[in-house]
């Protein structure tokens, strides 16, 4: 998978966990763009701030299942429609 980290855009304070606990391939944003399934990560001030782009559905499950973990939540789990061109965006409750 690979992630890019949005330029102007400050990380959220559990960002070094998103990189502890998924393998992920640092890549210019337009890139991770380019993969089939996206997932948006806000930070405090609630913009998406990190992407991180799924070529194939089980690692995009593989990484939702790990934010899961960390104790974020997806505000799309209950939508079926991509929104702000993310499958998933997961922020801190």
């Amino acid at each position: 998978m690979k992630t890019a980290l949005l330029e102007g855009k400050k990380p959220a304070k559990f960002d070094k966990h998103i990189i502890g606990n998924l393998l992920l391939d640092a890549a210019p944003a337009d890139e991770v763009r380019e993969e089939k399934m996206l997932i948006g990560v806000r930070n405090e001030a609630g913009e998406i701030y990190r992407l991180i782009g799924a070529s194939k559905l089980n690692s995009f499950m593989n990484a939702v299942e790990e934010l899961f973990d960390l104790g974020l939540v997806d505000e799309l789990q209950h939508i079926e429609e991509p929104k702000e061109g993310c499958d998933a965006i997961f922020s801190a409750p």
